[in-house]
């Protein structure tokens, strides 16, 4: 056990234990070590990846730039643990492995850093000097926020003896406050345990796993630096998920022509779809998106107003990412088939098209607002529905905590994939947990039953309504990993990072396309996985030109020797020949022996009396290439060609071979 103190010497003691079974690691690059795809983690030996598959990732702290690797299987002592540090210490790409706290109430894990805050009693900065250095304390700054107060640095290595230091600090005369910096998981992303839409919870007992793997994407994307437009009937700008600092951004009524968007009477909406999209999750609700800020937009107008048209150019000219619109024209009622509402079509105004055309060819500086209607709650064709079918937007159908489609859901050609929302029928949950209008107003009135009791939130929020803003919320979590993603590409990542759900009922086509759920229920985490920006590895180039002879019935060759031990990534091999009947060669590449990869013929007497070949094989039009990655090229590759027939001749002008690490 450790000890640490807040308060001074005899303020409160907080106790935490040593884990037998965490490691926190940090690499030198700051990449990961451990990850789903190779191409992200960063480059250790094998006997380090070894150790490594016997422990998974329990948690990151980005902004550390750490990682906290957890035993698969537990109770298995200190001796794995101390192994995979040592393994790991002595590796060139990681900066330090060491162990790891764990809070002895909550049983998380708290990693401790080399660094102390310092608070001294004297004001004499002499002293308070010559107490740091004498602990040999490197000042990495003084703090301007309290008097005498420094951040400082123990010795690297110092490791857990910085608690020993504390607290030795402590019995300074001279010092008033000293404590290690100590790192938790924040709270500002928390899923709530209602919240199932987000991760797979328990509620009353029950396990729900119907979820959009939302809590996962948040260790790659929070919504970081994106802005969210809601479109709806006012949001409630002084709720607690969203009174932080430059969270609400041009704020507009466009109904009023004012820029005070919050609700009127009985418009309750729009506060619980801004929740579903970026709630900053610091008291009772997390959004999506959480990191994402909110531009509030409120469209109390006909549907097909000048008003509506408006709200999409006052979106797009005030920076918003992403547009989230949980209306359009009234819906049949979903469980009377005969309801003549059910087969109106109600078209998309020009005014709106030309203003939603704006947002998607001028917002983001030409990249696109990325614009998501809800498909409708009637359960009826959303292709009569003329904005939810518009083809440039992202029409998102409802499924449910079953994960199968909500009873009400509209369905279609213009659906384009599903995310989690309340039912219809009975169900599970009641519905969304989300923001509702502060206190008495709203939803919820102050009914545990209906949320919690201060009525600042609200349980059962649903429809495509909610569906809509939580598709939104993803497409920020897209935008936050790769900001240069066009419009039309955020909606292609979604297409593809769906899951197919209820694929018995889902009537999926050869496309993979179902008229309930479009492409499948989102999975963020895929989502942010897709739009990670590609990565340009450095290219090496390693060449030789001599001019070989090629004679009748004769094999030449000519050889590049590569020292580099990196992995390489990709190869293209460029080869110049000069014959006059390229049908008579057999062009082999001959790769060096250690790699264990058998030669590769890249032209088979093919051409027949074409002159020359002059042609750069990679591993699209030479599949076989593909089995160079991942491993060290050093050593000699040998172009080895083959006349099979006499009459002409000609040689090799020159080997070129291009990789990429």
């Amino acid at each position: 056990m450790v000890q640490i103190r807040y308060g001074g010497q005899n303020g409160q003691q907080y106790e935490f234990a040593i884990s037998n079974e965490h490691v926190v690691v940090r690499t030198e690059s700051r990449n990961t070590i451990v990850g789903a795809r190779s191409f992200e983690v960063a480059p250790v030996s094998p006997i380090a990846r070894s150790i490594l598959n016997q422990f998974e990732l329990k948690t990151r702290f980005r902004q550390a730039g750490v990682e906290i690797l957890q035993a698969k299987v537990p109770n298995q002592g200190v001796a794995l643990r101390d192994r995979a540090r040592e393994i790991l210490n002595n590796e060139s790409e990681v900066q330090f492995a060491g162990r790891v706290l764990i809070d002895p109430v909550s049983q998380q894990p708290v990693v401790y850093t080399e660094n102390l805050f310092v608070k001294f009693d004297s004001e004499e900065s002499r002293v308070c000097q010559e107490v740091l250095r004498r602990y040999n304390l490197t000042i990495k700054r003084q703090l301007e926020y309290a008097r005498n107060a420094y951040f400082v640095s123990a010795p690297a290595n110092t490791g857990i003896a910085v608690f020993d230091i504390a607290e030795r600090l402590l019995n300074e005369e001279s010092v008033e406050l000293c404590h290690p910096e100590l790192a938790r998981e924040s709270r500002q992303r928390q899923v709530f345990p209602q919240q199932w839409h987000l991760k797979q919870t328990t509620i009353n007992g029950k396990t729900i796993n119907a979820h959009a793997n939302v809590e996962a994407a948040w260790k790659l994307s929070n919504g970081t630096g994106m802005i969210i437009a809601i479109i709806d009937d006012g949001v409630d700008l002084d709720h607690e998920e969203f009174r932080s600092s430059g969270k609400i951004v041009a704020p507009r009524d466009v109904t009023r022509k004012t820029n005070n968007p919050r609700p009127g009477n009985d418009n309750n909406h729009g506060t619980s779809c801004a929740g579903v999209a970026c709630a900053n999750g610091n008291f009772g609700a997390s959004g999506v998106a959480p990191g994402a800020k909110l531009m509030p937009i409120r469209l109390a107008s006909a549907l097909g107003s000048q008003d509506e048209a408006d709200a999409f150019v006052w979106a797009a000219q005030n920076g918003a990412d992403v547009i989230s619109c949980s209306w359009g024209p009234a819906d049949g009622t979903w469980f009377e088939p005969d309801d003549p509402a059910h087969k109106q079509k109600v078209p998309l105004p020009d005014s709106t098209r030309l203003a939603i055309d704006f947002a998607i060819n001028k917002g983001r500086n030409g990249k696109g607002c990325v614009i998501l209607f809800a498909a409708g709650n009637g359960n009826e064709s959303v292709d009569n529905d003329g904005y939810a079918s518009y083809q440039k937007i992202i029409a998102v159908a409802a499924c449910n905590d079953y994960g199968t489609r909500s009873a009400y859901s509209d369905f279609g050609q213009a659906v384009w994939c599903a995310f989690p929302s309340n039912n219809g029928d009975s169900s599970q949950t009641t519905g969304i947990w989300t923001t509702d209008r502060s206190g008495v107003l709203g939803y919820n009135s102050g009914n545990r039953n209906l949320g919690e009791a201060l009525g600042n939130y609200t349980n059962e929020f649903g429809g495509t309504s909610s569906s809509c803003p939580g598709a939104a919320g993803v497409a920020a979590l897209i935008l936050a990993r790769n900001p240069n993603l066009r419009w039309d590409e955020v909606r292609d990542i979604i297409k593809r990072s769906c899951d197919r759900i209820d694929s018995a009922g889902g009537k999926y086509d050869a496309n993979g396309c179902s008229p309930f759920y479009g492409y499948g229920r989102i999975n963020a985490l895929k989502a942010v996985e897709l739009a990670k920006p590609a990565q340009t590895s450095p290219i090496s180039i390693f060449q030789a030109v001599q001019d070989i002879p090629i004679n009748d019935l004769q094999t030449s060759t000519l050889s590049v020797a590569i020292a580099n031990t990196t992995l390489l990534k990709s190869i293209k091999v460029n080869v110049d020949i000069e014959h006059t009947y390229i049908g008579d060669l057999i062009v082999t590449l001959l790769p060096p022996v250690q790699i264990g990869i058998l030669p590769i013929i890249l032209h088979d007497r093919q051409g027949g009396a074409t002159d020359n070949i002059k042609t750069t094989y990679d591993e699209v039009n030479t599949l076989k290439l593909a089995a160079f990655k991942g491993k060290s090229p050093q050593g000699t590759w040998t172009l080895e060609v083959a006349d099979k027939a006499e009459g002409d001749t000609g040689k090799i002008r020159s080997l070129t071979i291009e990789i990429g690490f």
